[in-house]
């Protein structure tokens, strides 16, 4: 009989364990629509949370990114975050948003890299290590896409060259 009562415990155990998380997930949902909290994912990761705490404390920076487009988005940073941290931020960024705005579509950021980088007063962040306070970067600034092409010291070939190589090879065979 013991055996009985403890498979029914374990059952109705299960089953408030789901009815918590369903509380659960319900009132992280009703929180996350409250207009103060609009600049929190609607997947927080412990970073993120973070950061956005350290925002309001003053040691992180939000940063705002236009797109070529002309629209634009912001990200938030450590104040000691560097060019690579604001690449990633980006990236995140732009896929959380595309993802809800279109469902599941993959960005190749190899390919957004190699042909763009970003920009602030005119001037190009291409050391990924450089720290953003090195180029002016702070509280409330803003960068931009612009278009980059690789220079002949990196040892890599430009699209075009990479087309006109190629078109070569079919026109002799």
């Amino acid at each position: 009989m013991e055996s009985s009562s403890k498979g029914e415990d374990e059952v109705g155990g299960y089953n408030s364990s789901n009815v918590k998380k369903a509380k659960l997930q319900s009132t992280l949902a009703a929180l996350l629509d409250d207009p103060i909290l609009s600049d929190v994912p609607k997947k927080p990761t412990l970073s993120d949370v973070d950061t956005l705490i350290s925002l309001e404390m003053g040691s992180a920076m939000r940063i705002s990114v236009q797109k070529l487009d002309g629209t634009s988005f912001d990200v938030a940073l450590m104040n000691s975050a560097t060019v690579k941290d604001l690449k990633l931020a980006i990236k995140k960024k732009l896929t959380e948003m595309e993802q809800s705005k279109m469902g599941h579509r993959h960005i190749s950021w190899k390919k957004v890299w190699a042909n763009f980088t970003l920009s602030h007063h005119n001037q190009k962040l291409l050391d990924d290590n450089s720290a953003l306070q090195d180029f002016s970067i702070r509280n409330n600034s803003q960068v931009h896409f612009a278009s980059y092409v690789m220079s002949k010291d990196s040892q890599r070939h430009s699209k075009r060259r990479k087309h006109r190589f190629f078109h070569g090879l079919n026109k002799r065979a």
